[in-house]
């Protein structure tokens, strides 16, 4: 295997103003969830995925979404790529869907202004009527590190500053 990233926290700064952007609180409890914060790890020595842990409590009723600021961040070198996609249990049970299908997450999103904050926006997309319950501290989504090829011919040399659509 090899060692290619490492998951850091973006600074409480980031984090105060993402969080409150997304789901206001008080400052005593954004304080408190992120010093809760966890960084992704795998399960199992064999599990391709990195779970990423929910920060609070949430309940979604059928068609609701949630965007979640993780307080996560990635350095990884170039030529790699994080992928994340709901946890497979999720998905499996509840039809638990990432908004994007699968979020991209480029090298270079490290170095945006918002210090490459990761988000996730889920959706309960059951057809069965069956409420998600994701508790502060469970697994909901994974991040698989893949390697990737450019054409012979690329010549980009634009620098990314930001996310969601920032480069187009």
């Amino acid at each position: 295997m090899q060692r290619i990233a490492q998951f850091q926290k973006v600074s409480y700064g980031q984090f105060y103003n993402d969080w409150k952007d997304c789901f206001g609180s008080s400052d005593e409890q954004i304080g408190a969830i992120y010093d809760g914060i966890v960084l992704p790890r795998r399960a199992t020595s064999g599990s391709a995925g990195y779970d990423f842990f929910c920060p609070i409590d949430i309940v979604l009723k059928p068609g609701e979404t949630v965007k979640i600021p993780t307080g996560v961040r990635v350095e990884m070198e170039e030529g790699w790529v994080l992928k994340c996609y709901p946890r497979s249990g999720l998905g499996f049970k509840y039809r638990l869907q990432l908004n994007n299908t699968v979020g991209i997450i480029d090298s270079d999103y490290y170095f945006s202004d918002n210090e490459g904050h990761i988000f996730s926006k889920i959706t309960n997309d059951t057809n069965e009527g069956r409420e998600v319950h994701l508790q502060a501290g469970s697994g909901f989504m994974q991040g698989i590190f893949v390697e990737y090829g450019i054409t012979v011919d690329d010549d980009v040399d634009t620098v990314r500053n930001g996310g969601f659509g920032s480069t187009s």
